[in-house]
């Protein structure tokens, strides 16, 4: 089976918040994107954060969950400078909290 996401839109492959909370199970990749171009069947990464405990999916399970939402098909343009802003330059951990 595979998916076809429709032209305009994206699919964000999210993480299924009971498997984090009863199992540890977090997904590797989260949001995995899917772009309108691809065609077939979903892998997910998964990651068992639990040293202790052995996570077997089977076939059928529910693992992850996919979220269709519109995107702009935007073009982007070089500009000769940017704008300030309050933030600026700054990066991971610049908001210092």
């Amino acid at each position: 089976m595979g998916v076809e996401i429709p032209e305009g839109h994206a699919g964000l492959v999210l993480p299924r918040s009971g498997l984090a909370r009863e199992h540890g199970i977090a997904l590797v990749n989260a949001p995995g994107l899917i772009d309108s171009g691809y065609r077939g069947e979903l892998r997910v990464l998964l990651l068992n954060t639990d040293p202790a405990e052995t996570f077997r999916v089977e076939p059928g399970d529910r693992i992850a969950q996919l979220l269709l939402t519109p995107i702009a098909l935007a073009e982007p343009v070089e500009a000769a400078a940017l704008t300030e802003s309050a933030r600026g330059e700054g990066g991971f951990g610049s908001s210092g909290r």
